[in-house]
């Protein structure tokens, strides 16, 4: 009888003791589980941070080759530019040096003329062809310059002084003149398209005040 009661108490802390170690193996996995997902997790980041680190390596990459490239274009505008520039000199330079080709043109026709009134006074002792010619060649060339070129010549005996048109050399009282007239040219003035491209020199009277 006795075994028996021992027995059942035997049998009755069995399960007990079972259920302890099932506990306990269940606590230890409930511990060993938030390690083993920090693992997981650290091993995330660390995998994250190496992507991070591929991905800002291929940009760099990229900004690099987009930086040579357009160092390569910089290089080449600025030369493009300083070939363009040293272009516009010489156009400019060619321009200035031949600005009076047209000029010396039509000027060529009157020297000519006045080559040959010299060359016939020269054969025939005839001096007066040269006043000839030198009269024909001075209306030849006024002529042309005032036609092709804008040239006008200003008129000043016997018109009222103007300080703009013409440069007093001489001055004279004349008590019968009422403003400053111009009484002589001693060398013409021009314009140039109607702008003064040089005074007359000239011999003013002026009335006695």
């Amino acid at each position: 009888m006795e075994k028996k009661q021992k027995e059942s108490k035997s049998e009755s802390a069995q399960p007990a003791v079972d259920s302890e170690v099932k506990e306990e193996l269940h606590t230890q996995e409930s511990e060993n589980q938030p390690v083993q997902e920090q693992e997981v997790q650290e091993m995330s980041e660390v995998e994250q941070k190496e992507l991070e680190i591929v991905r800002l390596k291929e940009q760099l990459a990229t900004a690099q080759e987009e930086a040579a490239s357009l160092k390569e274009q910089m290089l080449r505008d600025r030369a493009d530019l300083e070939n363009y520039r040293k272009r516009l000199l010489r156009d400019k330079e060619e321009t200035v040096k031949f600005a009076n080709e047209n000029l010396i043109k039509d000027l060529l026709q009157p020297l000519d003329d006045l080559g040959r009134a010299l060359q016939a006074a020269e054969a025939t002792k005839d001096y007066e062809k040269v006043h000839d010619g030198v009269v024909m060649v001075n209306s030849q060339l006024y002529s042309t310059l005032e036609k092709n070129w804008g040239l006008q010549r200003i008129e000043s005996v016997g018109k009222e002084f103007d300080p703009l048109e013409h440069e007093a050399y001489q001055m004279v009282v004349d008590d019968s003149l009422e403003h400053e007239v111009v009484l002589e040219e001693y060398v013409v003035g021009y314009k140039l398209h109607g702008r003064v491209l040089r005074p007359a020199k000239v011999k003013v009277g002026k009335p006695n005040v």
